[in-house]
């Protein structure tokens, strides 16, 4: 059994720092629950109980549609190298866009990379850590290249037509507001 709190303590951003690799879910009572592997330099843990996350062009947009339905989100680490631990973070988030005001403030968290889409600002009601005694060890080779090759491709002729097609609505149909004003 798992313990949790109502705040995000030190132990737990320094965890969440030193890992390579974290999962996005969230859901609408309507809809598919949506559950993705996110990774590279795109979290951060801010005051308090404030994540913010950097989110890339993907195939899909599953969270931003189910954060405008419904704004529940669950984000979990768990450690694949030294002690075990998986931590969750459970609260409620938003999808800011480049068009919206606190853009310019909050991507500057962030290095620049060109296909981003939109920002995930996270507010944390719960922290929950449990044992995590099953989680295999694994060795991190690397970072991936396909993404970068991917964008480096598509650059030229900008993700908006890509967006358009591949990101407007969930699966579901419920709409992501990528391209609204």
């Amino acid at each position: 059994m798992g313990v949790r709190y109502q705040k995000i303590g030190d132990a737990d951003r320094e965890f969440v720092k030193a890992q390579p690799l974290f999962f996005v879910a969230s859901g609408t009572a309507d809809s598919s629950i949506n559950l993705s592997p996110k990774g590279s330099d795109t979290l951060r843990v801010l005051e308090g109980n404030r994540v913010l996350w950097l989110n890339y062009t993907g195939s899909g947009n599953e969270t931003a549609a189910h954060l405008a339905a419904d704004g529940r989100i669950t984000l979990m680490f768990c450690s694949f190298a030294g002690d075990p631990l998986i931590l969750r973070f459970y609260g409620t988030a938003k999808a800011i866009h480049p068009r919206d005001e606190r853009w310019d403030e909050l991507v500057a968290h962030f290095d620049e990379f060109p296909s981003v889409r939109q920002l995930v600002d996270c507010e944390i009601t719960a922290v929950q850590r449990s044992c995590g005694f099953t989680v295999p060890l694994m060795d991190l080779q690397g970072e991936r290249h396909h993404m970068n090759d991917w964008v480096s491709k598509r650059k030229e002729q900008g993700f908006e037509s890509y967006w358009r097609k591949k990101n407007s609505l969930s699966v579901d149909g419920l709409p992501t507001h990528i391209l609204e004003d």
